[in-house]
């Protein structure tokens, strides 16, 4: 084919591109089963991943939970079995490459080869730049960005080998654009984003059509995790409140079922995200200030100092134990 036929080709499949998208925001589209399908969800002790594997295990599916916090993970899983759900709890912390592989092995072992990774786990170190410890900024590297590497690399080839699997990466809406004071969180997100879009042209090039990605990007959740973040008080009330989480799952496995690529919560996250990128970076600040969005961590900060004042501990400092690989008595698939 010459170079103008095909550019032809390639401008009417851009249009058809434009159209299916457009369409995607007033037809619901169908979703797909994942009855049987063998589905691991890092972070699923608590908040979105405690969520996630909830909606996948009312599907159907075979879960597969994964968390530093052994209790909390237990407790998901404990919830899952009394509703009838086949599940199997490890304690793995991800940051670390030799326990996600030796934890994969296990898993590999014990439960089967899994089909849907949901790459949920994160933290924030919650203290500004030159105040934050250099062990919290590489913790947050490690578990919100280069274990991304290390699942993918334990369970994609068995998905492309067979041409069938779902990769999803909960990265955050601080991975397409940013806000002063968590430069460790934006930088490993902003890595999320990156990591999962080149996999995802990667998986396209190769030819595996069967083998779908989603990249999930939310605006601030009512987890926890940010608790008093805020923005301009009459922004936050009409515009941009938090997100409830079961409202953030919901869209997110909608997203999933029907194997978008991508999807950021709220909407109007794609519209701030476009300006961003069109915008000159003096306008950019001046937007910013309006919002309130830049000095919006700052009750965060303070939040976070009270709650260590009050000797609370960080969320992932809770040991682990000494050998990972040594079987922690969780229940095996019924």
């Amino acid at each position: 084919m010459n170079i103008a036929a095909e550019l032809v080709l390639v401008a009417f499949r851009v249009v058809m591109a434009f159209v299916q998208a457009a369409l995607r925001w007033v037809v619901r589209t169908p979703e797909k089963s994942v009855a049987g399908e063998v589905c691991l969800v890092t972070g699923a002790g608590g908040g979105l991943g405690r969520l996630f594997a909830r909606e996948f295990a009312e599907r159907g599916a075979s879960l597969v939970l994964w968390d530093i916090n052994e209790v909390a993970n237990e407790a998901t899983a404990e919830a899952l079995r009394a509703s009838g759900a086949r599940v199997r709890a490890y304690t793995c912390d991800i940051s670390r490459r030799a326990d996600v592989y030796c934890t994969a092995e296990r898993v590999r072992a014990e439960v089967g080869e899994v089909t849907v990774l949901v790459n949920n786990a994160g933290v924030v170190a919650g203290r500004p730049l030159l105040e934050c410890p250099d062990e919290l900024i590489e913790r947050s590297m490690a578990v919100n960005c280069h274990a991304l590497f290390w699942m993918v690399k334990a369970f994609l080839p068995h998905m492309l080998e067979n041409n069938h699997g779902h990769v999803v990466t909960v990265a955050s809406s601080l991975g397409l654009f940013s806000t002063a004071g968590i430069e460790d969180y934006c930088a490993s997100k902003y890595g999320a984003v990156g990591f999962h879009e080149s996999l995802s042209h990667e998986i396209k090039a190769i030819g595996k059509d069967g083998v779908n990605t989603t990249l999930i990007c939310p605006y601030l959740v009512n987890t926890g995790m940010f608790r008093g973040c805020r923005i301009r008080k009459e922004i936050e009330t009409y515009l941009l409140s938090p997100l409830e989480p079961q409202y953030c799952v919901h869209e997110a496995m909608h997203a999933v079922l029907t194997n978008r690529s991508m999807i950021c919560t709220p909407r109007l996250m794609y519209l701030v995200v476009f300006m961003k990128s069109i915008l000159p970076w003096d306008a950019v600040v001046c937007i910013y200030r309006f919002l309130g969005a830049d000095k919006c961590m700052y009750p965060f900060f303070a939040e976070h100092r009270r709650g260590l004042n009050n000797n609370q501990k960080e969320p992932w400092t809770d040991a682990l134990p000494t050998n990972p690989c040594v079987d922690n008595g969780n229940a095996d698939l019924d």
